[in-house]
């Protein structure tokens, strides 16, 4: 594994700011402005809510002190696809691998695009599929362009982000009347959290903590990643658990529930309700500024893990491909062309469930390889450790499986999607094995 020393060690453009950044810039995105629409439909109490959001925040910390040692025991980029690899079996990455090169990005992509559009059409008069294609078509271009454009984007972007945020908690609490919705404890609010509705909003909350995991995919382009990367996953997650809690706390004080119920623009609601008409105009136009940082940070973190791919498999060695200043493009312009057909053929909510399931069971898998990487390779060099283990990693299987049987029993559809992108992905590796592969670092 004297590959993977070297590169830990390396030098290169991105620094601790930067790697923080694209967890904030990844993390902070089409969810946290979305995902309330959906889970009032089916949760009336503020305190579920609530606590919902905290437990997302908790279980995304626990993910990222795993990852932390997972970057720190085995720095590359690639993020699951390499740790999968490494610590289980080249397939198990693969799988990974596909799923991110495919849909993992892509996905995320095409919602935070399709939310731009939304958001922004109520202001301007433009149709949203054009709006949503406009700004997935200029984050290609930028992340296509050098490794340092993309970097400064998204530093701009994903600080913006943060500074809109915070205007929106604290004017909430001032400018807004407060609802009629209780955030003490009621009876039967913790039978609530048992439950598949719940389960099922935990989801979507998961959809928006994604990202959290956001460094390990660019470890390669990380200074000192071995210190770096564990650190900007835990720096990053915490700050946007904190703003999150908050955000959703304005978000249910300042707007009422059956205005928010099934709606997917419900920051503008919201904003509405604090600012007025004209204010809540000039909100969603700053949310959609917001939303440019996510797409931006998925446009740069996915393709990295196709990149990754192609240099381990030959049938995929053209996703390797770099131009003069670094970029990968051929993987920039495939992750770009699979959003932009997910955003011309899929819904909002379906596309969000299936991804998420597929991700839920990742993440797991990748998770359960601090025991096993322990077990296996007690000598590997780790800079850093898990805080809390055992306990954090155990919290976060536990939530994981959780979610993954209310969900897989609730959406029987989306489950079987999820399963048949593995199905595929399994056919492509033996066909891949087929064509031969690269000697892996050892």
């Amino acid at each position: 594994m004297s590959g993977e020393a070297e590169r830990g060690g390396s030098v290169g453009s991105v620094t601790l700011w930067g790697a923080t950044a694209i967890v904030i810039g990844n993390m902070i995105g089409t969810g946290v402005f979305t995902s309330l629409g959906f889970q009032v439909r089916d949760i009336e109490s503020g305190f579920v809510l609530l606590l919902l959001w905290a437990l997302g925040g908790l279980l995304a910390l626990c993910g990222a002190l795993c990852y932390g040692e997972l970057a720190s025991a085995l720095p590359r980029s690639g993020g699951e696809y390499h740790f999968l690899s490494r610590i289980y079996h080249p397939a198990a990455g693969f799988l990974s691998g596909w799923i991110s090169a495919t849909v993992g990005f892509a996905a995320p992509v095409a919602l935070s695009a399709m939310a731009f559009g939304r958001y922004l059409a109520d202001v301007v008069p433009i149709s949203p599929l054009v709006l949503s294609c406009g700004i997935l078509l200029l984050a290609t271009a930028v992340h296509l362009w050098s490794v340092d454009v993309g970097s400064r984007f998204q530093n701009l972007f994903s600080f913006s982000k943060v500074i809109l945020i915070l205007v929106l908690i604290v004017s909430a609490f001032i400018l807004a009347d407060p609802q009629p919705v209780r955030f003490v404890p009621r009876p039967g609010d913790f039978m609530m959290t048992l439950s598949t509705p719940f389960a099922v909003s935990l989801v979507f909350v998961m959809y928006a903590y994604s990202g959290w995991n956001a460094s390990t995919y660019i470890t390669d382009e990380v200074r000192d990643a071995r210190r770096v990367v564990p650190l900007s996953l835990l720096l990053g997650t915490l700050v946007v658990g904190v703003l999150y809690v908050g955000l959703n706390l304005a978000f249910l004080w300042s707007a009422p529930i059956d205005a928010m119920a099934g709606k997917v623009e419900v920051g503008a609601i919201a904003a509405r309700e604090i600012f007025g008409d004209r204010g809540g105009d000039l909100m969603a136009l700053l949310i959609c500024f917001g939303l440019i940082s996510s797409v931006s940070a998925m446009t740069w973190a996915g393709p990295r893990v196709a990149m990754t791919m192609g240099e381990d498999y030959r049938l995929f060695a053209f996703l390797g491909r770099k131009s003069r200043r670094g970029v990968p493009y051929v993987a920039v312009l495939w992750q770009g062309a699979v959003a932009l057909v997910l955003l011309l053929t899929a819904t909002f909510e379906s596309v969000l469930v299936y991804i998420e399931l597929v991700l839920i069971a990742s993440s797991f898998l990748t998770v359960l390889g601090v025991f096993v990487l322990r077990i296996r390779h007690p000598e590997l060099p780790r800079p850093y450790r898990t805080w809390g283990y055992p306990v954090t990693p155990l919290f976060f299987l536990a939530i994981s499986v959780f979610m993954g049987v209310h969900v897989a029993r609730d959406k029987p559809v989306e489950a079987l999607w999820g399963v048949g992108t593995l199905v595929v992905g399994v056919v492509l590796y033996a066909v891949a094995k087929g064509y031969g592969r690269p000697k892996m670092e050892d």
